[in-house]
């Protein structure tokens, strides 16, 4: 059977541009003779709504869409995700997949495994369905599953337990958390095809633990196996296609692009591509990272952003980034020099905008600093200069890259990392003042390796920037290990803690010194109330600051 993988970018509750994108790839099909087309999981609202699901207007929009769908079935079948009512519970919907053939919707199927851990929040909208059917086609037994329900399949129990030891938090890992397998019911009614369908966020290192979840299903079970995923960028979360075909011997034959659009056409009886997929996790970050602005920003109504440069490597990497996903045209840089800023951090950001050809303004905040210290000095007298007046410089800074947004219609990135937003080394109203955190969920050693990765043929962000010691320059001869621990021992705990949740305890027995453990992980803690007012960040880890991790901010836990 000729089958076409239709891994699409829809935009969230755009009802009418999602149906005529998946109409466009439908005719797409056709001219190439496919006789099945496959799009992801709620494609015709995008992934995830969130609480539009409880509007019942984007509901019966979403189903008239389906219905206006399946008018295109007419020589081509058609599997498409959308959202359905629960007839017997009128408050929760199923998450679903329609087949279509010959003009009409001749079958429902539903999602089994309703994820609630880390960004997803399934059950709360959702009923999980306790009844799978499957679907005859063209001498083919389908079997029609949606993104978790691929994931808990019994043989993975050996696999899982081993890479535990070394992950013990793998958002897939961590899956085997059902009690029924809808894959295994569906091989018990004699499927030779399976499809999965869904809307899967990228994490660095998921993909290879995924496909290898996949392989393992069809050498198994001698079936063919189609994943078909999201691409796009949605506010935190972004998607990064990579639907595969994989054939009934385990070998993955087809596989579409990686964080683009794609429209694949496979010959399911056929192996001769033999395409075994790696991950490079460096060159995925990067995509990542680029195709979540250039979402975030379009499907948000801008066109252009404008970035603080400071000389330093946070903002290099988020303005290179910025020119990766918009184009040099789309970018400015405004450079805000302070008494304490060091010749080479100018020259630094000169250098970065001339070797990215975007538009750089300086604007001198000396004298406004100065300004506002003459100000204060009353309520001040007989105290001496501390964080207050580093703080002020940073809200000097903020306020202005916001005038410059307004004025222009220019979304402004903040440029704060990972290690310095778990630490509170960020300033409220200054340097976190923004619309999207480009790089808030990359460590600092990550920041250098992806530099260094960009630069690996020619420099683009320039040397004198990674080289040099990081600093925020608010103060004489400031360096951020005059607060911080060194990088390298700071986002060793920050992953031990954040993304792998171990107690302090724990980490020290890893070999961290204890008194640096204890101190990181009460400045962690102390500085959640910080990052609850961060813009949203770009999620690229398996736990991200955000919706993914929910701790109070008044609270006394010991960790």
């Amino acid at each position: 059977m000729r089958i076409a993988i239709s891994q699409i970018n829809p935009v969230i509750a755009d009802i009418k541009g999602n149906t005529n994108k998946i109409i466009s790839f439908i005719n797409a099909a056709k001219e190439k003779n496919a006789e099945l087309i496959i799009f992801p999981e709620m494609v015709t609202i995008g992934y995830p709504p969130m609480d539009l699901l409880m509007n019942n207007k984007l509901i019966d929009d979403n189903i008239k869409a389906i219905n206006r769908i399946a008018l295109e079935s007419s020589g081509i079948a058609i599997i498409c995700g959308f959202v359905e009512y629960n007839q017997n519970n009128p408050s929760m919907l199923y998450n679903s997949a329609a087949f279509m053939t010959d003009g009409r919707v001749t079958s429902k199927h539903y999602k089994a495994l309703l994820p609630s851990y880390d960004v997803f929040d399934e059950l709360r909208y959702f009923s999980p369905t306790k009844k799978q059917e499957v679907v005859k086609y063209k001498d083919r037994t389908i079997g029609i599953t949606i993104c978790e329900d691929i994931l808990n399949a019994e043989d993975q129990d050996d696999k899982i337990n081993i890479e535990k030891k070394e992950n013990p938090v793998d958002p897939i890992k961590e899956n085997k958390r059902y009690s029924t397998d809808p894959v295994k019911n569906l091989v018990e009614m004699n499927i030779d095809l399976l499809i999965n369908i869904s809307a899967s966020p990228y994490v660095k290192g998921k993909n290879s633990i995924k496909w290898k979840i996949i392989k393992d299903i069809s050498k198994k079970n001698s079936i063919t196996t189609i994943y078909v995923n999201q691409v796009g960028g949605n506010d935190s979360l972004i998607f990064d296609g990579n639907s595969l075909f994989v054939n009934n011997k385990g070998i993955i034959a087809a596989k579409a692009k990686a964080f683009e659009e794609d429209l694949l056409i496979i010959e399911d009886d056929k192996d001769s591509c033999k395409n075994i997929p790696k991950e490079d996790e460096l060159e995925d970050i990067r995509k990542a990272l680029t195709l979540g602005i250039r979402d975030y920003v379009h499907k948000c109504g801008f066109k252009d952003v404008v970035i603080g440069l400071s000389g330093g490597i946070d903002s290099a990497l988020t303005a290179t980034l910025a020119v990766h996903a918009l184009g040099a045209g789309h970018v400015m840089g405004i450079t805000m020099p302070s008494i304490y800023s060091s010749k080479g951090s100018i020259d630094d950001s000169t250098k970065l905008a001339r070797n990215l050809g975007i538009k750089i303004e300086k604007i001198s905040i000396s004298d406004i600093f100065q300004d506002y210290k003459n100000l204060l000095s009353n309520l001040f007298i007989g105290l001496p200069e501390d964080v207050t007046e580093e703080n002020i410089q940073a809200r000097i800074r903020g306020n202005l890259l916001m005038s410059y947004s307004n004025k222009f219609a220019s979304l402004l990135l903040t440029t704060g990392n990972k290690s310095e937003l778990a630490m509170g080394y960020c300033t409220l109203y200054g340097d976190m003042a923004g619309g999207l955190a480009v790089i808030s969920d990359l460590p600092k050693t990550l920041v250098y390796k992806l530099s260094n990765h960009i630069n690996r043929h020619n420099e683009v962000i320039p040397f004198e920037t990674i080289e040099k010691p990081p600093s925020a320059e608010l103060r004489e001869n400031q360096k951020d290990e005059d607060s911080l621990p060194s990088y390298d021992i700071l986002d060793q705990i920050l992953e031990q803690y954040i993304e792998k949740r171990m107690s302090a305890d724990e980490i020290i027995r890893n070999g961290l010194p204890e008194n640096i453990v204890r101190d990181i992980l009460q400045r962690v803690d102390r500085n959640e109330y910080k990052r609850r007012q961060s813009p949203p960040g770009l999620k690229i880890t398996s736990k991200a600051f955000g919706t993914g991790r929910r701790i109070p901010i008044a609270q006394k836990y010991i960790s």
